[in-house]
This record gives structure tokens, sequence and C-alpha cells, in this order.
């Protein structure tokens, strides 16, 4: 049966002063009405019941994570300690298969804005084809339309099956002529939207990933803390991925965001005529390309462009739009009183 894997840890600081570590960028409504997490879950709809979605996520969030997304607790499944995304796919997809034999896994993100649910569920259902038909770890290609260096890249090698291709090789967070060079060839960006059999991700596991491999027999007595304590932090692309020569790549058909930063919000949420983002309450006057967030006050803006203006939780941010991806730079040169919320 299908299973579906959504990864839901994390703080979000690249969203500071809005997202915090008890209200982090997964439960905040950045691409609409309601939050990343349960778009994801909403999204799965027909493709894969609310009883087969995992959930993994800290102590901390979890209470939140039941209580917003209205998953049995079971479901949730409480990492002991962050150890990147390797741990946690590889415990989810044993515990799927755990609870059934032929768990068939869909990984995903809990803080993705996605354009076109339907769309998103025929990708899914072609990227699990694909894992059940070729026996192969199987990741989501989507087409870049900028030469982003914050993205992995896919570069695809023999065609397997009708959108289905072997993967060549992957290129992490190329820098930005590189990056110009690989749209060129026709790679395509690395979603993080995985699909595979449960046994098989655990077989590739135990062929390349020494960071893990060793500690499956303690989820295997049960012994999940002591999993966690022993393995080493790897990411799954790093850990697995880029490690196995069975790795296929479907193409996605849909529009796809990782919000990765505060300049994300001009691509997944309306602008007005003077290409502004505003949530909250805001009077703009002749002011052009500014991204405003207000959880409370009004706040008023005359004669500048390009910049990112939020007012949250007690602090109120000021920056340049083309300095977003900074921001966790900047957040290390405050003083911890200012930087940290509860």
């Amino acid at each position: 049966m299908r299973w579906a894997v959504l990864l839901a840890g994390g703080s979000g600081t690249r969203f500071w002063p809005l997202s915090t570590p008890t209200n982090p960028k997964q439960l905040l409504p950045l691409a609409g009405a309601q939050s990343t997490a349960e778009d994801a879950v909403d999204r799965l709809a027909g493709l894969i019941p609310r009883e087969r979605i995992l959930v993994v996520t800290g102590a901390g969030l979890a209470p939140r994570i039941i209580d917003r997304l209205g998953l049995a607790v079971e479901n949730v499944l409480v990492e002991p300690r962050a150890a990147s995304t390797a741990p946690a796919l590889i415990w989810a997809s044993f515990e799927a298969l755990r609870r059934d034999p032929d768990a068939e896994v869909l990984s995903m993100h809990a803080d993705w804005a996605i354009g076109n649910a339907e769309a998103f569920r025929r990708t899914a259902e072609a990227a699990l084809a694909c894992a059940r038909a070729h026996d192969r770890l199987v990741t989501v290609g989507m087409e870049p339309n900028r030469p982003e260096t914050g993205y992995g890249y896919i570069v695809r090698g023999a065609r397997l099956s009708g959108d289905a291709w072997n993967v060549a090789r992957f290129s992490e967070k190329p820098d930005a002529a590189t990056a110009l060079d690989l749209m060129a060839a026709g790679a395509l960006w690395n979603s993080g939207l995985f699909a595979w059999t449960a046994e098989r991700l655990l077989g590739e596991v135990r062929l390349h990933t020494p960071e893990v491999a060793p500690q499956l027999g303690a989820l295997s007595a049960g012994d999940v803390a002591g999993f966690f304590a022993a393995v080493t932090p790897v990411s799954i692309d790093v850990g697995v991925l880029e490690r196995s020569r069975n790795v296929a790549v479907v193409s996605g058909a849909f529009a796809w965001d990782d919000i990765g930063t505060w300049e994300a919000l001009t691509r997944v949420r309306a602008k007005d005529r003077a290409g502004n983002v505003v949530v909250g309450p805001a009077v703009l006057h002749e002011s052009h390309e500014c991204i405003v967030w207000s959880e409370r006050d009004t706040i008023v803006l005359s004669n500048v462009q390009d910049l990112v203006v939020v007012q949250a939780n007690g602090r109120i941010l000021i920056m340049p739009r083309e300095q977003s991806g900074d921001l966790k730079r900047v957040l290390d040169a405050l003083p911890p009183d200012v930087r940290d919320l509860p």
C-alpha cells in the first residue's frame, strides 16, 4: 500500500521574526490561508489516506502538529534528536514497512508551496509507479526557471520509460554560472519529492550509508532512541541518492517552491499593481516591489523600493529584498535577547 512521509521538523529561521521555535515555518500561512503543513496533508487527498500519512517532527512541535493536522498520535513520529533527513526518512520508511510489508513511500517536506494539487498527484502517481515497476529510488525533478544557486540539480541519463530517466549525476547548489550551464543542458531541480518501496530504500542504505546502516538493528529491536543516538547526521541526498546506482527521476509538471526565504513570497503570493506583496495591515505610498508582513500594527511605507518589512512577535525587521537569503547571518550577529523568540 501507499504511504506518505511528511518531514515537519526545523525552526525556519529564515522567516524570523515571524517564525519561532514553537511556531516554525511549516505551521505558518506563508503561501495562503492555512499553513503549508496543512496544505501538504490536504494535497494527498485521493492519493494516500490520512491513516497512512506519517509525520516526522521534534518533541516540541509534536502536540501542535497533531492538533493542526488532525492525525492519529501514532502517525506522528517524534525524533529523539535532529539528525538530518536520512535517519528521519529511514526510520519513517522502516515504520511503514513494519505496519505494511508492501509499503511504498512518498516522501515530501511540510513547507512547500504547490501550485496545482491535481498535477502534483499525477506526478506523485508516476513516481510511485516508477519506483514499483523499476525497483528504483525515484526523485521528482522540476524544470528550472532561473539559475537558482540554493537548489540541487539532476542530470538525466538514459530514459527508463515514458517520463522516467535514470539519474546520471547530481550537482548540489552550484554557483550561478554552473547553474546556467546545467539549465542549458536540460538539468532539473531536485525537488526533494521522493518515492520508493521501503524495502528498496533499506537495501540501498545497507549498501551505501555507513552513517546509518550499522544502526538498523536498533530499529528492528524497537530502540528508536538508540538508533538516533548512534547515527551520524547525513541528508538522504548525500547519504543515499548520490551514492546509489538505482536512482531514477520523473519530471514534475506543477508549480513548486520550497519557500526558503522572504523573497519566495513574491513567487507564491499575489502582488499589487506596484509589485508589492502585503500581508496584514499596511499602507504603501509610491512604494514598489516590497514584501510587507504585519502581525498586528499598521505599517506605512512611502517612496521606498525592494524592502522586506516584517512586524511580528515583538520585533521589526527591515532589510533589502536582495539580502533576504542572508538572514541567518544577520541573526547570528544579533544579541541573544533580540534574536531569540519563544
